[in-house]
């Protein structure tokens, strides 16, 4: 008998009256454990049959190890002479591939699809949610090849390889697709559980048996959390308002639409105040959209072009309520928005017949409205679901704090450098000492604009002083410090002290500065400096640095070099001393002043950097504005990350046919003989009409360093923009202007000098002290 495995005879009662050896090899009885006993205690449970009914069909016995035991069974009664069985020959085997037993009907009536391949992948069996995916009964699929009951082959080339490997190997494998199904509307998850499958006694597979989950919730769970962590690294980038709308679009397009669309309010472009209230139509203004198909209308409103939206369009409601807004084809909102569009749109631009979704969220950061972000949905097979809705929100909600983050920066970014350009000077004064320009570039990285800052300072003297700084930090507070720091410095200049000890004081100022005044909150602030002075008619350069880059000098003969400084401390570390560092240049000489942002960056070394600073100095130019263009283009990385401020001046000199001095002894009696001398120059250089009030500064001031001061004593008289008159003497007193009373006699000197004189002052000397004066000229006269 086919697949005949046990046999047993039994009474008329069901009682064992006899056991084969097959039996006991089959469940591990033996004849002495059975005999006499009723076949039923074999079963797993009992049945509500009798006992000969029980041992007919598929039953289910208890092996002696205790495991299960899967059986079909029939019994041949053995009759009687009356014809009344006496009992029964009971013989039982396995079910076949095809047994409707218990465990067949679970596989066939199991809730997820399971399908039985020979080992080159033909369907040996299907249950019936396969056939209900595949669309087709069993008997259309059963000997076939599953490549051939498909129709995107391709799609499954990787399904085909797992079932194979499974074949192959004989180990249980795991994978996962997202593919189309004949008989369902929409794509689907799956995830199929493959092992392999033997016949009993071997261990070579005959086959791979398969179940099939449909994971589509999981899958798109998975989508949505990986579009979400994509978007924390993809958003906000830069701190650009635009360039962050364009990352929502391009993480938007086409994974999650077909085409999205980024509109902001005016104010958030601008610098007004955001509106209070939105109600009825909405004005926006496009920033960013895109498509992954042709024939949709993005072009019907332009990047950059202000748009209104009806009240009932989606966006605008979006926008008054707060929250996203569904839209789905039939709606009649849906069907005037979509109109509305295709109307505006050009020729061959407008919404092709497929569309049938819309969402749009709004962009909203920190409690304030920013604009909306549209969704629209053409090829794509679902319409935009609740689910949809929610993710949406979570990824407007964070590329909303990423372009409000970029506003806020964009308008910090732009006081602060509002703030220092009137900080900066727009205009240098003319003097005769250097000719002078400059650049500053304000730096474009997020750490936004910093506190650097150039001056030229006209001194007594023809003097000029030639100033560089950089304060530490970036935005509005760093140019606020900035220009209290260059007022200082004007100021410290104005007093006509020497770079060291214009340092010293100006560090003094930043240390109190960094105090404020509250012991326990001590602010972080610091910056460096660079301070030169030039003098015209000795040719010298003094200059002194606190934690500074040193100036290069450009000779006329092409040789650059650095001026070797004793650096000092930036300013605000306080108690270190500064030095000066003197050096004597020739006519014609570039001075070259710069902020480290020219030279210094984490990319590049700042040895190689000075050097290339150095070559670009030599270029031949026509002009000294010429050469910073040439300067910064060869100097500077594409994109700085800090400020650079650029300061180049060429030295002059002022010749011996412009200057005159003559030493004078300290006795009143030789004031008219040098008054007379000062005269007699004047009527030299064609400056008649400055005589008389150069005769009362001269001897005023020769007067009183005969009086109050000490040998030597020196008179000079410069000629240069204005008419320069100075008397130094070895005494370090300076003097006084007081307002004399009605019956003193003296005291008016002074008074008389500040009256009669543009401006005048004092300045400490290595030897003493200098008095000057300076008169203003005609241009004729200069």
């Amino acid at each position: 008998m086919e697949h005949v495995s046990a046999t047993a005879v039994t009474d008329a009662a069901g009682v064992v009256t006899g056991w084969s050896e097959a039996a006991r090899r089959l469940t591990g009885h033996t004849a002495q454990e059975v005999v006499g006993r009723t076949a039923r205690e074999l079963l797993a449970e009992d049945p509500p049959q009798s006992a000969v009914t029980a041992l007919k069909g598929t039953v289910v016995l208890r092996h002696r190890d205790g495991s299960l035991l899967t059986l079909v069974l029939d019994a041949c009664p053995v009759r009687g002479g009356d014809g009344t069985p006496t009992g029964y020959v009971v013989t039982g085997r396995r079910p076949g591939p095809t047994e409707p037993t218990l465990a067949g009907q679970a596989f066939q009536q199991a809730s997820m699809s399971m399908s039985v391949f020979d080992t080159r992948q033909h369907y040996l069996r299907l249950n019936d949610m396969a056939c209900r995916v595949m669309g087709v009964p069993e008997e259309a699929l059963l000997g076939r090849f599953f490549a051939d009951t498909v129709e995107d082959a391709e799609h499954t080339r990787g399904f085909l390889a797992t079932l194979r490997q499974v074949a192959e190997t004989g180990r249980p494998a795991r994978y996962e697709s997202f593919a189309g199904a004949p008989a369902l509307n929409h794509e689907h998850a799956w995830t199929c559980e493959m092992w392999p499958v033997r016949e009993e006694g071997s261990t070579e597979p005959a086959g791979v048996a398969l179940a099939a989950f449909d994971s589509s919730d999981q899958y798109w769970a998975r989508q949505r959390l990986a579009l979400l962590n994509e978007a924390a690294a993809t958003i906000g980038t830069t701190l650009d308002v635009v360039r962050t709308a364009e990352e929502l679009v391009a993480l938007l397009v086409p994974r999650y639409a077909d085409f999205a669309s980024v509109d902001l309010l005016d104010w958030v472009l601008g610098s007004d105040e955001p509106p209070t209230v939105l109600e009825g139509d909405i004005a926006l203004r496009r920033v960013a959209h895109g498509s992954s198909h042709e024939g949709t209308p993005e072009a019907a409103v332009r990047l950059g072009e202000r748009d209104v939206y009806p009240a009932p369009s989606p966006p605008a409601r979006a926008l008054r309520e707060g929250r996203a807004a569904l839209s789905q084809a039939g709606e009649p909102d849906f069907m005037r928005w979509v109109a509305e569009r295709n109307a505006r749109a050009p020729a061959g631009r407008s919404y092709r017949k497929g569309v049938h979704s819309v969402l749009a969220v709004p962009l909203k950061a920190r409690g304030t409205t920013l604009g909306v972000a549209v969704a629209v949905r053409i090829a794509h097979p679902d319409d935009f679901a609740e689910d949809d809705a929610v993710l949406g929100e979570e990824l407007a909600s964070r590329a909303a704090v990423c372009i409000d983050n970029a506003r806020r920066f964009a308008r910090e970014r732009t006081t602060a450098l509002a703030l220092q350009n009137s900080l900066l000077p727009r205009g240098l004064p003319g003097q005769a000492a250097v000719e002078v320009a400059h650049r500053y570039l304000p730096s474009g990285s997020l750490a936004g604009i910093g506190g650097d800052w150039f001056d030229v300072i006209p001194l007594s003297g023809s003097r000029v002083a030639l100033v560089v700084g950089d304060v530490v930090g970036h935005g509005i507070p760093s140019s606020a410090t900035m220009g209290r720091l260059c007022t200082a410095v004007r100021t410290l200049a104005d007093v006509d002290l020497p770079p060291d000890e214009l340092l010293t004081h100006l560090d003094d100022l930043v240390t109190h500065l960094a105090s404020g005044d509250r012991d326990d909150e001590v602010a972080e602030l610091g910056a460096t400096c660079l301070y030169a002075v030039y003098d015209p008619v000795s040719r010298r350069l003094t200059t002194a640095a606190a934690g500074h880059p040193p100036p290069a000098v450009v000779l006329p003969d092409g040789t650059t070099r650095l001026v070797p400084l004793s650096a000092g401390p930036p300013l605000g570390v306080g108690g270190l001393p500064f030095e000066a560092t003197e050096i004597e240049l020739p006519e014609g000489s570039v001075v070259a002043l710069y902020t480290d942002g020219l030279i210094e960056d984490r990319d590049r070394d700042v040895d190689h950097a000075t050097d290339e600073l150095c070559r670009a100095l030599t270029a031949r130019t026509d002009t000294l504005d010429d050469l910073c263009d040439t300067v910064l283009k060869a100097v500077l990385p594409e994109e700085p990350g800090d400020d650079v401020a650029l300061l180049l001046a060429r030295t002059r000199a002022l010749g011996a046919d412009r200057v005159a001095t003559w030493d004078v002894a300290p006795d009143p009696a030789h004031v008219a003989a040098t008054r007379q001398a000062a005269t007699e120059q004047l009527a030299a250089w064609g400056l008649d009409e400055a005589a008389f009030v150069t005769e009362l500064v001269v001897s005023e001031l020769v007067t009183n360093a005969i009086r109050y001061g000490e040998p030597p004593i020196q008179l000079r008289l410069i000629r240069d923009r204005t008419l320069i008159c100075e008397v130094s003497d070895g005494s370090s007193t300076s003097p006084h202007l007081r307002r004399a009373h009605a019956f003193d006699e003296g005291g008016r000197g002074l008074l008389l000098v500040a009256q009669l004189t543009q401006r005048w002052g004092s300045r400490q000397t290595g030897g003493g002290k200098t008095i000057w004066a300076e008169q203003s000229l005609e241009p004729t006269e200069f």
